[in-house]
């Protein structure tokens, strides 16, 4: 079959050209339309239930939301977590599923048990289910400005004119709305008015809810025509809810402005946004909506953006000051940078050994055509093109010329050692079939060590399944393009004529076989040697540092700043102007937008107390500093306020911790128990000791207390005396002091709500509570305090659970050593110093539990590849001992690759495990090429040291090339600086140090051990022999 493969393409040549220029087209047609992002879609299928309930306490809304909903949602198919946080006036329940599954049937089981337990709620809650985005949904943020204009008039901007419009965007989930004031008709009804009328808030609010509705009476028939029947009394502007009547005394009617006053006046706010020390503005968000592509969604809304400004007041613009495209933009330049730098040293190295022009651009076409091949198979597989993508084609630039070298190398030598007359397609068929099984097994051996990558779960298995996909489509075409392109190209391009080193060559040679022979003669001394530098490797091995994955520097800095938990909203956003002030002091940075409390859609349930500091600054080559010490600066400028904790994160790595654990942090410790004094008392116990832990910073202890109650506590038996009931006084403190929307004014279809409640100056203190009237059934009016006591409480600011148990988050990022030595140092602490009462525990979440998670099944499944590469090598060589001399190479291969991860302070993550694995495929490619040779050369009739001393000397130049080419691939991604260069780094020090050692070993070890092995082997075998002469 592969004969004919060969055959055919150079029967065919035209054909084959034809089809290499559709490959080209089709590639670039490919490329054009990949889906392109920063990362591959790392989120597991989620869906959000957020339910608003306005002036809850945490308390009762955990008992009387969160707990009835997470009752109901336990047991869902597929459902891997159940996890909820609670907080005033909130409930947000998230619900993972497992990978894979249908976003839209999850939605589907969620909103079926939703609806089952939504009567069981309190009345007046609302909300459902969140927008269908992921984790990483924030694409784009931008602020609403206006000279002359107030927030009120720009947050209505925003929600009446921007957001419909965005939403219309493809790929747009939702929009959110973030800051300023929501415009509302307020009746501040005046408690002693009501009085004097013998009225209470009740009765206001029925006359609002039974006075603004239009009606349909269907139609009438008027000589053979119809006339449609209705009724206007809907309210339309504010003199309509001030002339409604409330009630009719001794045949006077009271209208609401006989009881209260109507003004124009803001709802609720349960969050703000500020920005440079100057106050409040207002922002906007849009959300990704989950499969979607984020480049052609950022595209889009700024294309409607645009097309937005003519219809927009004048004086008012949208200011971005978060664009993800940016992002994206950077991180994809980083890959693509390094793919075109390390083809253009690949050339170099190709024409410095081949030492022939041809040559070097016969194996050069298989570069771009291999990666258009794989662009190609990318989109018709559905895989965008992304930084991990994007990296696993820069690894493979270096393997990728591999086998095109092998069919080129030999194809040169058949041609200059042609006798005269003979057919130059049919000697280059016979150079491309000797060529041909080797350089088959030897990618499939290529492939075959990159199958432990798609065994990868959880994060770490979507981050790197990517790679793994890129490398096999390149590999593949690499494969079939060295086969029928390059054959064809090498028939066209190459000369035959005497074959004569180079001039690096022979330099090279005259270095080599001296040592090469004196390892054939001092075979025991040589070995001796590799197995105290295997040995000094082991030893070094445990001294290496572990952590996840390192931190990829997305280019905007975070600060997340909390304070006091009681802290009022007012005074919250008073204290961010000189916190972004003193931020502003930096050079560096040129603004601060500050988001503090929940946004509108409360998809960030963010308490008061709770700001997030979005850092926008000068582009990073205009920085003098280092990030570190970017960091380090602006921790001194924050030192210098007290009462308040800050850490620093960055937008996307915040979402990612938050999705995998709950918390904006690399690690996190949650304790579980039921007792919320408890899981206090311990969890600052925790704190405490983690603060004392070298390379702990930004340690955040979630605050469960610190929230002042005003409790109501009424008294069963004083309301029985006057006949109320319970009800009676919660819809009084609900609507007198909370405030409740009991209707709605339509202008111009923009809904404006009227909101009914008590004057500031009664609802301000507990007095004022206190002096509340309450209606007895007989009419009578009496104060609150006496069928109630009054007072004041500590209780929960939040209440956060996991698995339908509450727990209290520590967490904390590390700085200057490795994750899992941080851990274990932890985990050793706590068990000595912390006693926790039965039915308490601790998890650790966060990157160290996808270390584990990942570290457990790379060291089940590297082992079952070694064992297939064997297999393969068996079916190859047809000889054990072979087989094994070939695997010898992979332990001898990490000893690079450890040494130079020691040396370069870099840590033992997950890209450093990918790139041990890619050292093992290019180390046993080598083994193949040169085991290949010696086997030819001995059925050519050389003995066994010729062949081992003509074969290592004839093999230098492909082992060389190979190494040479596989580094300098990677030397970009090893220099590069730009967003995503992080992930791509230790991979590059592994494979390049590795392949130092491997290669050295390969050339001066595998002669040695071959000779040896082989030579042990013919002995055996001639033994018997001997004997029977005798």
């Amino acid at each position: 079959m592969i004969a004919s493969l060969i055959r055919f393409s150079l029967i065919q040549r035209l054909m084959i050209l034809l089809l290499a220029a559709a490959l080209i087209a089709g590639g670039l047609w490919a490329f054009r339309t990949l889906p392109i992002d920063a990362f591959p879609d790392i989120a597991s299928p989620q869906v959000l239930v957020i339910v608003k309930a306005p002036g809850l306490s945490p308390t009762e809304v955990e008992s009387r939301i969160t707990f009835p909903i997470e009752r109901e949602m336990q047991g869902l198919p597929r459902q891997t977590v159940l996890r909820s946080t609670t907080k005033y006036a909130l409930s947000s329940i998230t619900i993972d599923f497992e990978d894979g599954t249908d976003i839209y049937w999850a939605r589907q089981q969620v909103a079926e048990r939703l609806n089952q337990v939504w009567g069981e709620l309190p009345a007046g809650v609302e909300g459902g289910l969140g927008p269908i985005t992921t984790p990483l949904s924030e694409g784009y943020m931008y602020r609403v400005e206006g000279k002359g204009y107030s927030n009120r008039e720009l947050r209505s901007i925003q929600d009446w004119v921007i957001r419909p419009r965005l939403r219309t965007v493809e790929g747009v989930a939702d929009v959110n709305s973030l800051g300023g004031e929501v415009k509302v008709f307020e009746v501040v009804a005046d408690p002693e008015a009501l009085l004097a009328h013998g009225l209470a808030i009740d009765d206001v609010e029925r006359a609002l809810k039974a006075n603004n509705r239009n009606a349909g009476g269907d139609r009438i028939n008027r000589n053979d025509e119809v006339l449609l029947v209705r009724t206007v009394g809907q309210l339309l502007d504010m003199e309509d809810i001030r002339s409604i009547t409330v009630a009719s005394r001794n045949s006077v009617p009271v209208h609401v402005t006989d009881v209260a006053t109507v003004r124009i006046n803001s709802m609720t706010r349960y969050g703000a946004v500020t920005a440079d020390g100057e106050g409040e503005v207002v922002t906007g968000l849009a959300l990704l909506r989950r499969g979607a592509n984020s480049r052609t969604m950022v595209e889009g809304v700024k294309h409607e953006l645009e097309a937005l400004k003519a219809a927009l007041p004048e004086g008012v613009r949208i200011v971005p000051f978060y664009d993800r495209s940016e992002l994206v933009r950077q991180a994809v330049w980083t890959v693509e940078k390094a793919l075109g730098e390390a083809v253009v040293l690949v050339l170099l190295v190709l024409i410095v050994m081949l030492g022939n022009l041809r040559a070097a651009l016969t194996v050069a076409l298989i570069l771009p055509l291999s990666v258009l091949f794989t662009f190609v198979m990318m989109r018709l597989f559905g895989v965008s093109a992304n930084l991990m993508s994007l990296g696993g084609l820069a690894i493979a630039i270096g393997i990728l010329v591999d086998a095109a070298v092998v069919v080129v190398e030999n194809t040169h030598a058949q041609l200059s050692q042609a006798p005269r007359g003979v057919d130059r397609l049919h000697l280059v068929y016979r150079a491309t079939l000797e060529v041909a099984t080797p350089v088959i097994s030897a990618v499939l051996i290529i492939i075959v060590v990159f199958l432990p990558l798609f065994s990868l779960s959880g994060l770490e298995g979507k981050m790197f399944t990517p790679l793994a996909v890129t490398i096999a489509f390149a590999l593949f075409g690499s494969l079939l393009l060295s086969l029928t392109v390059i054959p064809v190209m090498a028939s066209l391009l190459m000369r035959g004529g005497a074959e004569e080193d180079s001039r690096v060559l022979k330099l090279l040679k005259r270095g080599y076989v001296p040592v090469m022979r004196w390892a054939l003669h001092h075979g025991k001394t040589a070995v001796g040697g590799a197995l105290m530098l295997l040995l000094g490797a082991a030893l070094l091995f445990p001294l290496i540092g572990k952590e996840f994955m390192p931190v990829m520097d997305e280019g905007t800095t975070v600060v997340i700043i909390e304070k006091l938990p009681s802290i009022s909203l007012e005074r919250s956003l008073a204290l961010d102007e000189p916190y972004q002030k003193a931020m502003m002091e930096l050079p560096e940075v040129t603004g601060v937008v500050s988001r503090t409390g929940a946004d509108e859609l409360r998809m960030d349930p963010m308490g008061l107390y709770q700001t997030d500091n979005f850092l926008i600054t000068k582009p990073r080559n205009q920085w003098t500093v280092s990030l570190e010490e970017f960091q380090e600066r602006l921790r001194e400028k924050l030192d210098r306020f007290v009462g308040i904790d800050y850490a620093f994160t960055q937008p996307i790595d915040m979402r990612v911790s938050e999705m995998l654990t709950g918390v904006r942090a690399a690690m996190a410790i949650k304790l579980y128990g039921d007792d919320l004094k408890v899981l206090k008392e311990k969890s600052k116990q925790i704190e405490m000791l983690i603060n004392n832990i070298p390379g702990a910073v930004d340690v955040f202890r979630a605050p469960l207390s610190g929230q002042t109650y005003l409790q109501v506590e009424i008294d069963p038996q004083a309301i029985a005396r006057f006949g109320i009931n319970i009800e009676d006084i919660n819809q009084l403190v609900e609507i007198a002091v909370g405030g409740r929307v009991v209707t709605e004014v339509i202008e111009d279809n923009r809904r404006v709500g009227v909101l009914l409640r008590y004057p500031e100056q009664a609802r301000t203190s507990p007095n004022d509570i206190a002096a509340l009237r309450v209606e007895t059934p007989a009419g009578e009016k009496i104060p609150l305090d006496s069928v109630a006591a009054i007072r004041e409480v500590d209780g929960p600011v939040g209440i956060t659970r996991e698995s339908a148990k509450r727990q209290v988050v520590v967490q904390a990022n590390v700085e200057g050593r490795d994750m899992v030595g941080f851990v274990e140092e932890i985990r050793a602490t706590l068990e000595r110093e912390v006693q926790l009462p039965t039915g308490y525990y601790v998890t650790y979440g966060g990157q160290f539990e996808n270390q584990q998670r990942a570290a457990a099944r790379l060291a089940l499944v590297v082992p079952i590849a070694i064992a297939l590469i064997f297999v393969m090598l068996f079916i190859t060589f047809r000889s054990l001992r072979q087989a094994g001399l070939i695997i010898l190479n992979i332990p001898f291969a990490m000893i690079g690759g450890v040494v130079s991860l020691y040396l370069s302070g870099l840590y033992l993550s997950v890209p450093a495990s990918v790139g041990f694995i890619t050292l093992f495929g290019v180390a046993v490619l080598n083994g193949v090429v040169m085991v290949t040779y010696f086997n030819q050369l001995r059925e050519a009739g050389r003995t066994l040291l010729q062949a081992v001393q003509e074969g290592a000397e004839r093999r230098l130049r492909p082992v060389l090339m190979t190494a040479l080419i596989a580094s300098l691939g990677l030397v970009p991604l090893l220099t590069a600086t730009g967003p995503g260069s992080e992930l791509q780094r230790p991979l590059a020090v592994v494979v390049i140090g590795g392949l130092f050692t491997s290669t050295l070993l390969t050339l001066v070890l595998l002669p040695t051990l071959y000779a040896w092995i082989e030579g042990r082997a013919q002995r055996r075998l001639a033994q018997p022999t001997t004997e029977d002469h005798a």
